[in-house]
């Protein structure tokens, strides 16, 4: 006994234009994160370069390099995250200010 195929639903597409407004924006996530690489490769390059006193004068603890290395790693990726959002802001409003329209087509199938 041979199967019947199955009946064809009727389908229904219906096709939508609208214009859309396109802005281009920044990744503030690269940016912040290049901004916290500035910051470590600062502070690594601070604690090699700068040859401090192996004591310190407030409270006359011994520091070790890598110590001071993380005080300043704490620091200055503060102040580079800070700076790679300052830095993405501008670009936003300098960069991002331009617009243009675009028109898209939107199909909507129905079963």
């Amino acid at each position: 006994m041979a199967e019947q195929p199955a009946p064809e639903r009727p389908s229904s597409s219906s096709d939508e234009r609208q214009t859309l407004t396109v802005r281009r924006a920044p990744k503030y996530g690269v940016f912040l994160g290049a901004g916290a690489f500035a910051g470590i490769l600062i502070a690594l390059l601070l604690t090699v370069f700068i040859d401090g006193s192996d004591i310190s004068p407030y409270t006359q603890v011994v520091y070790s390099q890598m110590q001071v290395f993380g005080f300043t790693a704490l620091i200055f990726v503060v102040l580079g995250v800070a700076v790679g959002a300052i830095v993405a802001l501008i670009f936003e409003r300098t960069v991002g200010g331009r617009t243009r329209q675009v028109t898209v087509e939107h199909e909507q199938h129905g079963i």
